[in-house]
């Protein structure tokens, strides 16, 4: 019996040292030397070096001057991340959207875009299309008394083009470029 249980014990402990140890630090060292930014939580700080987030993860800006990210179940909380898990067919997402769309809604603009309604399946999502953003700019541009054209300027800077999936903006980025527009 001690010739099957001493092996079994030891390989199962160099296995514990190995993929609970070993492996984890040689990839966390890896990923520190050839991707320190994204190891690090994808943080973005700003002027004075402070974090003010992740690029990651959407924020919430209150206000007509700020751009505004989709809305999140989970009150932007990395805690309680997540969907809301209303079904289509409940009373309780519809009454959301529609209070949703009449606080967004601009006569002049159309129909509010289904991603300022809706939320993403992790409730942090901080990307949203060119479209809910450019929906977004004559508010703005009201709101801090700048060109509509300078706005669409920041959104096409802030526009990223992955190789796989549509167009999309950071709000968190967008919106750091657009406080660097006051100072």
């Amino acid at each position: 019996m001690n010739a099957y249980v001493r092996p079994a014990l030891s390989l199962a402990l160099l296995m514990t040292l190995v993929t609970g140890a070993l492996y984890p630090l040689a990839v966390t060292g890896i990923a520190q030397v050839v991707f320190p930014q994204q190891a690090n939580g994808s943080l973005v700080r700003d002027d004075q070096g402070q974090v003010r987030g992740s690029a990651l993860i959407a924020q919430d800006f209150k206000g007509d001057g700020w751009f505004h990210a989709r809305p999140s179940a989970g009150a932007y909380a990395t805690v309680a991340s997540g969907a809301s898990n209303l079904s289509p067919s409940n009373p309780a997402l519809a009454e959301r959207v529609k209070g949703e769309a009449a606080a967004l809604y601009q006569a002049q603009q159309g129909p509010v875009p289904q991603a300022l309604l809706t939320t993403s399946g992790s409730g942090l999502d901080p990307h949203l299309p060119p479209e809910a953003v450019a929906y977004q700019i004559p508010r703005v541009a009201a709101a801090r008394q700048l060109p509509v054209e300078r706005l669409q300027a920041l959104q096409e800077e802030a526009t990223l083009h992955p190789l796989i999936g549509p167009p999309v903006v950071n709000v968190l980025a967008l919106n750091q470029a657009l406080e660097h527009l006051n100072h």
